[in-house]
Formats: structure tokens, sequence, C-alpha cells
């Protein structure tokens, strides 16, 4: 993977980060702690064939642009949709549709701070674009707040990768473990979650 990765950037320069970037939103495993240090480290070794801020610019674009591919998805399904699916089959999570509207209540109030921080949180940076679609978030403010929830992301990984040179792998070194920390915690909640529905509809 690595390789590919070199071989995009060198080959095709701000369009090949921006490709990268819009492919790590549809494929996870495809890190961008990765792609970004990386390009970081290159701007600074080759200052003459790509410029920090060009490089910085081309990851948010596609960053950006990927997180546009999971939001209409989710807004296809709709809370509709998603109600009748959880009164069909939720039984065997324990999922309702009453359940349903309270989980979209909740992005309802929280969602353009939702969307922020979720672009900042390794595990779920891709994910968050789905219940925004679903709860029918308006399109710009999706936008404004995915872009600034990005350009942070993007911006401490570009400039990780340009202060550590040839170094770059130690990002995705330290940060990897935080993505596993950060998905542990939410699949163990949401199990919690189901088990202390399950306790809940076995006593009533």
């Amino acid at each position: 993977m690595l390789e590919w990765i070199i071989d995009t950037i060198n080959s095709l320069g701000y369009w090949g980060i921006a490709l990268l970037m819009f492919v790590e939103n549809l494929f996870p495993p495809i890190p961008s702690e990765l792609i970004m240090p990386l390009a970081g480290f290159t701007a600074r070794a080759t200052p003459d064939k790509l410029n920090i801020f060009g490089v910085f610019f081309a990851g948010l674009f596609g960053s950006v642009a990927g997180a546009l591919i999971w939001y209409y998805p989710g807004k296809f399904l709709s809370e509709k949709r998603l109600k009748t699916l959880a009164d069909k089959y939720g039984k065997w999570l324990s999922i309702s549709s009453h359940d349903i509207t309270k989980v979209n209540g909740w992005f309802y109030r929280q969602g353009k701070k939702a969307v922020l921080i979720g672009r900042l949180v390794p595990g779920i940076r891709t994910l968050i674009s789905i219940p925004a679609g679903i709860s029918c978030m308006p399109l710009l403010p999706f936008i404004f707040y995915t872009t600034l929830g990005s350009a942070a992301w993007v911006g401490l990984l570009t400039y990780s990768g340009y202060v550590l040179g040839s170094q770059y792998e130690l990002v995705d070194k330290y940060l990897a473990p935080v993505s596993k920390i950060v998905l542990g915690i939410l699949v163990l909640a949401f199990v919690g979650w189901v088990l202390k529905r399950r306790r809940k509809i076995t006593r009533s």
C-alpha cells in the first residue's frame, strides 16, 4: 500500500493526493494518517515539485469530496426507511423506530458539532456523514462543518509529515492505535446499549 501511495503522489502530484484522500473515505483501510504525512514529507523533500499549502488544499478537497459520497446514501435511506427496517428486523438488536427517532432527534440538535468533531476522530471520520444524510442535514452546513473538521485533521497530518521529514511514518505508528481504541470504545458502547435495551425489554 505504501508503494502505491508513493507512486500515486509522485506521478499525479496534487491530483494524486486529492484522489488518495477521496478513496480513503470510501475504503477506510487506506489510512489518511499515512497519506498526508507522506505528502507533507514530499513537499519538504521536493519543494520544486510540491508546495505544502498545495498539498494541504489537495488533501482537503479529496477529504470533503469523499465525505459527500457517504452523505447521499444516508439521505437516500431517510429516517422513514430506517424506522421501517428497525420495526421489521430491529428486534434482533433491540432497536425500534422509537430509538431511531431519539437518535435522529439528538443529531438534529447536535448535528453541526457532531460533524465537526467527527471529522477529527479516527474510526468515525467517514461514518459521521451517514447520520448527517439520514437526518437530512442541509448540504451547505454539512459541507461547511465537514470542511472545518477536515481542515484541522488534514492540516495536522500534513504539518506533522513536513516537520518529521523521513520519519513521517511515526504519525501513522502513533495514531493507528488511537483509531483502534476509539473504534473499540464505540463498539463496546453500542454492545452495552444493546444489552441494556434487552434487559429492559425482558423485565417489561
